[in-house]
């Protein structure tokens, strides 16, 4: 096969423009490049120490719960969030006419799920910890938010009074 020098320039151009979009894609794991998102972060200090009717009034009633070998329970919430799909469609091309198209269109789901443990002691939350699908570009455990942003301004009012 013989290339046409005009050519080769322009495809080369192509492949490092395409490298250097796929340089630029979001790692499955943010963890070593964003934080935890700030109300989740909250949540693990400031609601440590209401008790179970507290967390119960800001939060529902749990999904599942466990006993602890201590004598203390487990709260567990879970919440999928299914937020549709992307899609993005590039045009397709073809190599010096005789390559068949190229297809360079992308598609990933938005979606996610998050669990929230709440650990009780002695009646006493404890501790606080999350689970499950729920990063997002921005934020580690960004789709826990919702699930416990009303605790934590509940906490917060409690502590005001």
């Amino acid at each position: 096969m013989v290339f046409h020098m005009s050519i080769l320039p322009g495809f080369t151009g192509l492949v490092i423009l395409c490298a250097a979009l796929a340089g630029c894609t979001i790692p499955a794991d943010t963890s070593r490049v964003v934080g935890e998102n700030s109300t989740v972060s909250a949540a693990r200090n400031e609601l440590v120490g209401l008790d179970e009717d507290d967390v119960r009034m800001c939060a529902g009633f749990p999904s599942a719960s466990s006993s602890t070998a201590d004598g203390g329970s487990i709260w567990a919430y879970r919440r999928d969030m299914p937020r549709g799909n992307w899609n993005v469609v590039n045009p397709s091309f073809t190599l010096f006419g005789s390559i068949p198209a190229v297809n360079t269109s992308r598609s990933g789901s938005s979606g996610g799920n998050c669990s929230t443990q709440f650990r009780f002691a002695e009646g006493k939350l404890k501790q606080v910890e999350f689970a499950g699908d729920n990063n997002t570009a921005t934020d580690i455990n960004g789709l826990c938010v919702s699930m416990v942003d009303n605790c934590v301004v509940y906490a917060r009012n409690q502590k005001s009074r």
